[in-house]
């Protein structure tokens, strides 16, 4: 696969190095040179200076050829111009865009816009780490308000079926983990203590979520 990666900050040099490493063709853009040290000695991808939405830069970084592009530098506005060159007179199979303000979701949702918001990654992932292993989120589509959570289940809800904890359009469970069996339920399906449930969820549906956790872990 060849893919241009336009910005080689920390981001964009170990998207590279990492692309580089599993043995495809990258080519990096960055306006300033001092940029490309990130990627180390031992990189042979192709460096281009300039910048990423230009044109003629896109060219010589072979864009013509590529089946993918990521724009990642970290500017949103550029990241978007650059999509959208890339996308509309270069016809890129594949466009990744990252997004640093999530202010700017709904925008690119509507614009059909394939992007990671980094922001909120990091954000979940130290809300994962301050529930302290009792729930965790693992996808979000805020469009929807849904999240898909991963939780453990505790006394409080022993023995109560899948139909009994669900809540209509609110929290939905898809499958649950069981001394190493994993199981589709159905509504007749107990629950036990110890049970790791993967769910999807509104966020009106946390406190819900709660309830399923032993009673020392519900008062943390």
């Amino acid at each position: 696969m060849y893919v241009v990666v336009v910005g080689c900050g920390r981001v964009g040099s170990q998207l590279a190095t990492l692309l580089a490493s599993e043995g495809h063709d990258v080519a990096v853009v960055d306006e300033s040179t001092d940029s490309f040290k990130r990627l180390g000695a031992t990189f042979n991808g192709l460096v281009v200076q300039g910048m990423g939405y230009d044109e003629d830069i896109l060219r010589q970084a072979g864009i013509e050829q590529a089946d993918a592009l990521a724009a990642v530098t970290n500017y949103d506005n550029a990241n978007l111009v650059t999509a959208d060159v890339a996308t509309r007179i270069f016809n890129v199979p594949k466009v990744v865009v990252r997004l640093d303000n999530p202010e700017h979701e709904k925008s690119y949702q509507k614009m059909g816009v394939d992007y990671v918001c980094g922001t909120k990654m990091v954000a979940t992932a130290i809300l994962n780490h301050l529930h302290k292993g009792t729930f965790r989120h693992h996808v979000a589509f805020p469009s929807a308000d849904i999240a898909v959570v991963e939780f453990m289940v505790g006394e409080l809800v022993e023995g109560k079926t899948v139909k009994e904890m669900e809540i209509p359009a609110t929290l939905r469970i898809a499958s649950i983990v069981r001394n190493d069996t994993y199981i589709i339920p159905d509504g007749s399906t107990p629950l036990h203590k110890g049970d790791l449930v993967v769910a999807a969820a509104r966020k009106g549906a946390f406190s819900q979520i709660k309830s399923f956790l032993t009673t020392q872990e519900a008062k943390k």
